[in-house]
């Protein structure tokens, strides 16, 4: 890990980013600037962008918990202790995490994956097409609470205030 990035690490983002740019027609820095300043223009370009920003930032994080396992194993006797396998196992996480966004990427990619085309696509365009939020967004209004019934006993009013 010379640069920071394992060799495969690399690989991923950068193969990943050689593709969008081959799709778009542009630098990935061209492409954030067209996004930027016009995000409906291009709903599929929005997309990959910001998964492609999602996977940069998980590279990153699993980059940082690489070198904190191997400077840990490093000072380490032959043995590996919790704190070290705790490390181990954020890097586990820090590959999934970066593997799913990855997954993400190249399917926005793929013009033949699956739910593309046909009913799932047309699904798809519709919830890309709303206006507004998919739930609510705010809390719901809470009725005031009812007195306990004139008829309830003492016993009966403290189960139901509780």
């Amino acid at each position: 890990m010379s640069d920071g990035i394992s060799d495969g690490a690399a690989d991923v983002v950068g193969v990943l980013t050689e593709r969008i740019e081959a799709r778009f027609g542009m630098g990935m820095d061209q492409l954030k600037d067209a996004v930027g300043a016009k995000p409906t223009a291009n709903p599929d370009a929005t997309e990959v962008v910001k998964w492609h920003g999602l996977l940069v930032q998980a590279q990153s994080v699993l980059d940082r918990a690489e070198d904190d396992l191997l400077a840990a194993l490093e000072s380490q006797p032959s043995e590996v202790d919790d704190p070290t396998m705790g490390l181990a196992h954020r890097v586990n996480e820090a590959v999934t995490v970066r593997d799913g966004r990855a997954i993400v990427v190249r399917w926005l990619l793929d013009p033949d994956a699956p739910g593309k085309k046909g009913f799932s696509a047309e699904r798809l365009a519709r919830l890309r097409s709303r206006s507004g939020p998919a739930v609510q967004t705010t809390a719901p209004r809470r009725p005031a609470e009812a007195p306990p019934p004139a008829s309830a006993s003492a016993g009966q009013v403290g189960r139901l205030t509780r």
